[in-house]
């Protein structure tokens, strides 16, 4: 074989087969059909041949489900035959009708409404033709019409039925999707603010003192700088994770690729707060009850929402001091973030979307959260987390440290 060519596809293949195989089906199904009605005993029960032929068109499932209108039109050519052809006489010629009946069901219940119409109004006239031909008896006809007529009422209303529910199922399953894809859009947006609006302020910031001192104070300014390069390399690289996160598409990783990090949590307090006293507001960082490990979940949400508010705080406030208290109870974890600023222009909306985002964050977990101006001045960011049972083991050194903030 040529090194260059390459072997068909399998799927390619097996569709290929079906093909065969439908036409192959297509081909044999009105011989066997006429078969059991011509050649059966005249003096035999004629329900057997036409039994047989109600069942061959078994042969025609593979057209039935490419072509359903053609396997109709061909099951009430060959149906048609039978009463002229057949060796046996009276009423059971309308069996193999029951096979027309049930493609008609799948026609109305799976294809459009025009379709079905022309399919509804084939099958009754060719019934009705059938009936009036060969019921000579005025009794028979009487019968046989009225039998006819409700398999096929019968028929076309269970496939209105399955077309409606397979029309809701698909609406159910679109809504769905349309609301996983507005939480995971929000899941997005809050990532992305609360990465960037805290590093952006914090850049903002040391930028404008790095520009009073760059003269007079050169050693301020390169701390200033340094600051800026910190922030930003690690903004950045926090960007990047959400971005491969977001791109990728299989469980390898792309060469080159930044790797996925931990996700922050509480134990990036510390860490937080030196980097918002870089930009001017000392942290005053309290715990108290017994520190121990968290879901990643909770500890993710605590800590953007602290950051917001430190954010916040930072843009909006004013103040040069904070206090953040984060609680550990025996069923919640509570977060305060409290400043003696001028607050958020006095309001307690704000001007963008991250006290919203806390919110979004809290309400996620069945949690709690307030956040506005306190009557004696300042700023006010609570939250309430509950902790799932049973609590995990605490920590290693953080209860001495839970003892050291008590």
């Amino acid at each position: 074989m040529d090194a260059t060519s390459t072997p068909p596809p399998p799927q390619r293949a097996y569709g290929t087969h079906r093909t065969v195989l439908t036409w192959i089906g297509a081909v044999l199904y009105p011989f066997m059909a006429l078969l059991p009605a011509v050649s059966a005993d005249p003096w035999a029960p004629g329900i057997l041949p036409a039994c047989g032929s109600a069942l061959a068109a078994v042969l025609l499932v593979g057209m039935i489900r490419r072509r359903p209108m053609a396997a109709l039109v061909m099951m009430l050519l060959v149906t048609a035959l039978l009463p002229p052809l057949a060796k046996y006489h009276g009423p059971v010629w309308f069996v193999p009708f029951v096979a027309v009946d049930i493609l008609l069901g799948y026609i109305v219940a799976t294809r459009t409404l025009r379709a079905s119409v022309v399919a509804v109004c084939l099958t009754f006239l060719t019934q009705c033709l059938l009936i009036l031909g060969f019921a000579h008896d005025p009794e028979n006809l009487v019968v046989i019409g009225t039998i006819a007529l409700l398999a096929l009422v019968t028929t076309c209303v269970v496939g209105l039925l399955g077309s409606e529910r397979r029309r809701y199922a698909n609406e159910l399953r679109s809504h769905e999707v349309a609301e996983a894809i507005t939480a995971e859009r929000l899941r997005i947006a809050r990532e992305l603010h609360d990465q960037v609006a805290h590093s952006i302020g914090i850049i903002a910031i040391q930028a404008g003192v790095g520009s009073r001192v760059i003269e007079t104070q050169p050693l301020e300014a390169r701390a200033a700088l340094s600051a800026i390069e910190a922030t930003s390399r690690e903004t950045l690289s926090g960007l990047r994770r959400t971005l491969v996160a977001l791109r990728r598409s299989g469980p390898s990783a792309e060469s080159g690729a930044a790797p996925y990090g931990p996700a922050p949590g509480l134990g990036d307090l510390e860490r937080l707060a030196a980097t918002t006293a870089d930009a001017g507001v000392e942290v005053d960082l309290r715990w108290t009850g017994e520190r121990r490990q968290l879901p990643p979940d909770i500890g993710l949400s605590a800590y953007r929402i602290v950051q917001e508010a430190l954010t916040n705080v930072v843009r909006h406030s004013g103040a040069g001091r904070c206090r953040v208290s984060v609680g550990f109870g025996e069923d919640e974890l509570s977060v305060e973030v409290v400043d003696e600023g001028r607050g958020m222009q006095g309001t307690g909306t704000g001007v963008g979307f991250g006290i919203t985002g806390m919110r979004e964050r809290v309400a996620l977990l069945h949690g709690e959260f307030s956040a506005g101006p306190r009557p004696e001045g300042g700023f006010l960011v609570a939250a309430r987390l509950p902790l799932p049972e049973p609590v995990a083991t605490p920590a290693d050194g953080t209860a001495a440290a839970g003892a050291d903030a008590r």
